[in-house]
């Protein structure tokens, strides 16, 4: 049974140390970054290289494929999107347009889960870690233009995982720096930032917030709080999705490695995502996590389940033209 753990690659390759260490270890999935991309042969490669490892074809590639600034497949192979804030504006069925455009690219590959899209608020004179990676500043226009571009993405055979968990927009501070909190009250969150999370909980998976929300637990951020992660995701949001932690390497969190992996299970989340480290580090929280069992294994099997083909006869060429067409209009 594989562990609880997304874990990422050093390069373009897989080499004997890395190969050993998946063996060994067998993580759930991988996700990828800009370091592992070059060109869409070498990237199934690596894709094909990592499941054989692992022995399980199914086992789920992930990547930050956001569209505009988030997007680690760019040019001159892939479409690298546009912004979310840009289909807020311009609507339903450009959302769902961008969606199924950027699941072409990924299914492509083999890539089968991206990390979006974001329902965070766009709050005015917080920290731009969103900005225009949210669709919209109200919560209606978030929840349906979010809808739209995850039903884009599962036309085009890709699972989105809708982040960040409940609710980001409303943070003063990068939490690849330093732990977020905010003082909204509940009712703020509830009738605002919560919303579109709840519109949306059927996703199949899910990402958390590093972020401290005073109103619900005052001293640990989303991602390690069971009063967030059992009260507020799961209960209140009706979230029953796999539900992943955000990069536990971020500064946001303290202590070791192991130990923020071992928190962040045990506040609930069923799946932590370890990036950006050497490969004894790497080593370190593997160890920490363990295989997948009960509720985790039971989500982590219905999201298995659920995954589509791309569907047939998709016209790209005419996707795109309608795509710029509806962007050009709100310009």
């Amino acid at each position: 049974m594989p562990r609880g753990l997304i874990t990422d690659l050093t390069g373009l390759t897989l080499g004997d140390d890395e190969r050993a260490y998946l063996e060994a270890f067998d993580p759930l999935g991988i996700i990828l970054f800009a370091r592992n991309i070059d060109n869409p042969t070498q990237v199934f490669d690596l894709i094909t290289s990592f499941r054989f490892c692992v022995g399980r074809k199914d086992a789920p590639v992930m990547i930050d494929q956001e569209g505009g600034r988030i997007a680690r497949l760019r040019e001159p192979h892939w479409w690298p999107g546009v912004p979310a804030g840009d289909l807020g504006i311009a609507g339903l069925e450009a959302s769902q347009l961008a969606g199924r455009l950027l699941a072409a690219d990924m299914a492509a590959m083999g890539i089968d889960v991206v990390c979006a899209p974001c329902l965070d608020l766009r709050v005015a004179g917080m920290h731009d870690v969103i900005g225009d990676r949210a669709f919209g500043s109200d919560h209606q226009t978030v929840s349906t233009c979010a809808r739209a571009y995850c039903e884009g993405l599962t036309q085009g055979g890709v699972q989105p995982m809708i982040k960040h968990m409940p609710g980001h927009g409303r943070v003063a501070v990068d939490p690849h720096d330093v732990l977020p909190s905010t003082d909204a009250d509940m009712e703020t969150l509830r009738n605002h930032d919560f919303r579109p999370f709840q519109a949306l909980a059927d996703v199949p998976w899910g990402m958390t917030a590093h972020v401290v929300y005073k109103a619900v637990d005052a001293e640990r951020p989303a991602t390690q709080s069971p009063a967030v992660i059992g009260d507020i995701i799961r209960e209140k949001l009706g979230f029953d999705g796999v539900l992943t932690s955000d990069a536990i390497d971020m500064s946001a969190l303290s202590g070791s490695h192991p130990e923020r992996a071992r928190l962040s299970l045990a506040a609930g989340c069923d799946v932590v995502m370890h990036c950006n480290q050497p490969l004894e580090l790497r080593r370190a929280v593997a160890e920490a996590v363990p295989e997948l069992e009960g509720d985790a294994l039971r989500r982590v099997e219905a999201a298995a389940a659920c995954k589509t083909a791309p569907t047939p006869d998709f016209d790209r060429q005419s996707a795109m033209a309608r795509l710029d067409n509806l962007i050009a209009k709100t310009a």
